[in-house]
């Protein structure tokens, strides 16, 4: 079909072209014009579930790449990142190659394989579908760029979906794409993500935080450009040529704080910062000392991200600081190339070389991404691969040091063994010990940031024990030690997968032959793609794939392989009443069965501490899992009345026989008493001769010299704690001891 470019209706796009034209980069404006053209013609007649024609969700975010002023090939493939899978009846990529060359129809290719990720859904294929975004990232990482900014557009346009619809994209937004923005340095992206997406998660907290970031920013709404006066005419005393930005921080992260590190809204002393850029590293530090000079700092504040910048390459110098009203605020110097990394992160490096940045400087930016591909390399498990993509670039990082001076940067909580893989796997393989600030530590230690850590070997390599795949955290070190493993001992990986497959079989009661065992096995290893039953028990043993992920698999193929004999077929009228009646329950970890409920995350609520033994129920938090109560909380009675959150009431029950009945709970209960000398010490002593052991402990002055104690104390279920209030009842000057609520 011909089309007339010269007469072709180009208002949609109007506001691009002059978007481009601002940045004073050459871009090929013909091409793009031509990428406009197709993708409006493919999307002719599709709408948007807000009833705006389809074409403005692919003008939006080739605005949205414009802005990070990406090349032409980028800006054309945001145009028609969506024609070939909507319209995959009239274009494909070979036609995008013939009509704009190899790079657009590479990045459309690879946005099209990046479907919708359902994190809640751990199977292989949604697994499969992150594997797909890395490995698309590798080769090219405006694919990820412009999926973020499709993202970005979808977020912003939300409202227009159904509420589970919302929910589902919300939740895959938080956990995967705004913890990759952030990876990738990009925060601005990263924080409107975090911001969307909680205003769906989370209305009411976010209406909350909201409230509370209004009320305080009306009660100081001249604080920032006070200040940002203050500091603008003392740093013109001494001729530094500066910009100066002020902002409030963002709702995201200030319910972050509140919510997961159990803060208050005052306790946030950062809720107030002011950015100052500069032209020159020198300049920065020679700013901060004139700051310290103004104002009071905070200790412990101050963080130096120029000498030890962050993963995602963010520099700058942080400090906190008192001001003249006794309010706190955060200062943050950089330069303006430090500036525009931290606004734009790898895309920052990306544009600056127009499009054609070094293999190896881009590959140094991206090391974590290879690392993630070569760690899954000899991983079969989609659990694991989340388990490790969830350590490796979504926790918050460590900086440590080597004793040469060199910054290893590892995940909150990884061990000695990991630093010692982060090095080289070599010196992971022949890891004898390790010191910590020269005073020797165990490996399982988890280093701290500044800390300088050192690695004691063995000059004989004898290589990791299989149990160091149960402590390190991070995906490398695991892989590594996965690759020692199959490649240093295959006959014993065979021995130990072979009595790990065979300890899942006796679980059936019935007997089998060796050629049944290798015929069950060879079946499972075809149906999973590994070539032999050795190479099954191999992949087992080094830890690449776990038994009870083929428990299933290994039933179905004991079941078709060994018959039952005759006399077992034969059961009792009790024992078929008994499997008719058994419920099929959803088990969670935590020894609460939910109804309806598969693999959900669950918590505990604290306003009740329920125990086993009590009477529960569940409560569908919005984005983080179901929380528990006491059936008789006063929030659930409360909740019940009100119409909004009553449908979001579940069943839930304890499980019987579950391993967490090996486990203690926190429990809450109030001694009434009379004011006596030695009461407290008593009361102690108690607890003491039980073995009880006390979390936390305050007393409540009343009248007529009477007094309450607090106690939050562990225990294993209602029956202990009962024996426990009935000990304590018995100890003279107490009134009486009730279980009560936090």
């Amino acid at each position: 079909m011909s089309v007339d470019y010269q007469t072709y209706n180009y208002e949609p796009i109007s506001g691009l072209i002059e978007m481009l034209a601002r940045t004073g980069k050459k871009y090929d404006i013909d091409k793009i014009k031509r990428a406009f053209v197709k993708a409006d013609m493919l999307h002719a007649g599709q709408f948007r579930v807000s009833g705006d024609a389809y074409i403005s969700h692919p003008i939006a975010v080739a605005e949205i790449v414009a802005g990070l002023e990406l090349d032409t090939d980028s800006i054309c493939a945001a145009l028609l990142h969506d024609t070939v899978e909507d319209c995959s009846d009239k274009v494909d990529c070979e036609g995008i190659r013939q009509e704009f060359g190899e790079e657009v129809a590479m990045l459309v290719d690879g946005l099209t394989k990046l479907v919708y990720l359902k994190i809640e859904d751990k199977d292989e294929a949604e697994i499969e579908n992150l594997r797909k975004m890395f490995l698309a990232m590798s080769k090219d990482i405006r694919v990820i760029f412009i999926k973020l900014c499709d993202r970005l557009h979808n977020m912003r346009t939300l409202d227009a979906k159904p509420e589970p619809k919302r929910r589902v994209t919300a939740l895959e937004t938080m956990h995967v794409y705004a913890p990759l923005a952030h990876r990738l340095g990009m925060q601005r992206i990263k924080q409107e993500l975090e911001r969307h997406a909680l205003s769906y998660l989370d209305p009411i907290g976010f209406e909350e935080v909201q409230r509370d970031i209004d009320k305080k920013y009306g009660n100081n709404i001249n604080f920032i450009e006070n200040t940002k006066d203050n500091v603008a005419s003392k740093l013109g005393e001494y001729n530094v040529k500066f910009t100066l930005e002020g902002r409030v921080k963002s709702t995201y992260s200030i319910y972050k704080k509140m919510y997961n590190q159990n803060k208050s809204f005052d306790e946030i002393y950062d809720f107030y910062a002011i950015r100052i850029i500069v032209d020159t590293e020198l300049e920065c530090y020679t700013v901060l000392g004139i700051i310290h000079e103004m104002y009071k700092s905070l200790p412990g504040r101050f963080k130096d991200y120029i000498s030890t910048p962050k993963p995602n390459m963010y520099r700058s110098l942080h400090t906190t600081v008192i001001g003249r009203d006794g309010i706190p605020f955060e200062v943050q110097i950089r330069t303006w190339d430090m500036h525009h990394v931290a606004e734009y992160g790898v895309c920052a490096h990306w544009k600056y070389k127009s499009g054609a940045a070094s293999a190896n400087e881009i590959d140094q930016k991206l090391q974590w991404v290879a690392k993630l591909l070569d760690s899954d390399s000899d991983m079969h498990d989609p659990d694991e691969f989340l388990r490790s993509l969830k350590i490796d670039m979504f926790h918050d990082e460590t900086f440590v040091f080597t004793p040469k001076g060199d910054v290893i940067v590892l995940p909150q909580g990884a061990t000695l063994i990991d630093f010692a893989y982060a090095i080289h796997s070599a010196i992971g393989n022949k890891m004898v010990g390790a010191k910590i600030n020269g005073a020797i530590a165990t490996i399982d230690s988890s280093p701290k940031n500044g800390d300088i850590v050192e690695i004691i070997t063995s000059g004989a390599s004898r290589g990791p024990s299989r149990d160091w795949l149960k402590i390190v955290k991070t995906g490398e070190a695991r892989g590594k030690i996965r690759q020692w493993f199959k490649k240093e001992k295959r006959a014993e990986n065979i021995v130990v997968g072979k009595a790990e497959v065979e300890r899942e079989l006796k679980k059936y009661n019935r007997a089998y032959t060796e050629s049944q065992l290798e015929d069950i096995v060879s079946a499972v290893a075809s149906r999973i793609g590994i070539t032999s039953g050795d190479d099954l028990y191999n992949t087992v043993g080094y830890g690449g794939l776990s038994v009870t992920k083929l428990a299933s698999k290994l039933k179905d193929e004991f079941e078709r392989t060994v018959t039952v004999p005759q006399e077992s077929e034969r059961i009792t009228e009790v024992s078929q009443l008994k499997t008719v009646e058994k419920p099929k329950h959803h088990h969670s970890q935590s020894g609460i069965v939910i109804d309806g409920a598969d693999g959900c995350q669950v918590k505990f609520a604290k306003c009740c501490n329920p125990l086993p033994g009590d009477n529960v129920v569940g409560f569908i938090t919005k984005g983080f899992g179901v929380s528990i109560h006491k059936a008789d909380c006063p929030n659930v009675i409360n909740g019940m009345q009100r119409e909004a959150d009553r449908d979001r009431f579940v069943s839930a029950w304890w499980e019987v026989g579950a391993e967490w009945e090996k486990t203690s709970f926190e429990a809450f209960i109030q001694i009434y008493c009379r004011d006596t000398i030695g009461l407290l010490a008593n009361v102690s002593v108690a607890l003491a001769d039980m073995r009880v052991s006390v979390i936390s402990i305050s007393s409540q002055k009343c009248q007529n010299d009477s007094t309450i104690l607090n106690l939050s104390i562990s225990c294993k279920n209602t029956d202990h704690v009962n024996s426990i209030v009935s000990r304590l009842k018995a100890i003279d000057g107490v009134v009486d001891v009730i279980r009560g609520f936090a």
